[in-house]
């Protein structure tokens, strides 16, 4: 009985497993590749905080920007208004 019924499901399981495996693949390669894009647009984000190349930045970790201390070296400080780049002179 159980000879037969592995005999009939015979040709249909042979393409359903060739199936499941390339969409397990599938899977696989979509979620990778889902979180390379996501660490590559949070890099990109990242790289445009301007805290380390303002003249108001210290570098010392217990206060690294005396005007803005609580946005420094986050995303919020991307569009700080008090930004200074140390090559322009002011005055």
């Amino acid at each position: 009985m159980l000879y037969f019924l592995i005999k009939t499901m015979q040709p249909v399981l042979v393409p359903l497993c060739f199936v499941c495996a390339w969409g397990l693949i599938f899977m696989i390669f979509s979620s990778v590749g889902g979180s390379v894009a996501t660490s590559l647009r949070r890099a990109r984000r990242m790289h445009q905080i301007p805290c380390a190349n303002c003249v108001f930045f210290t570098g010392d970790y217990h206060l690294k920007c005396p005007v803005n201390p609580k946005i420094a070296l986050s995303e919020e400080a991307i569009d700080c208004p008090d930004y200074r780049s140390p090559s322009k002179t002011y005055g």
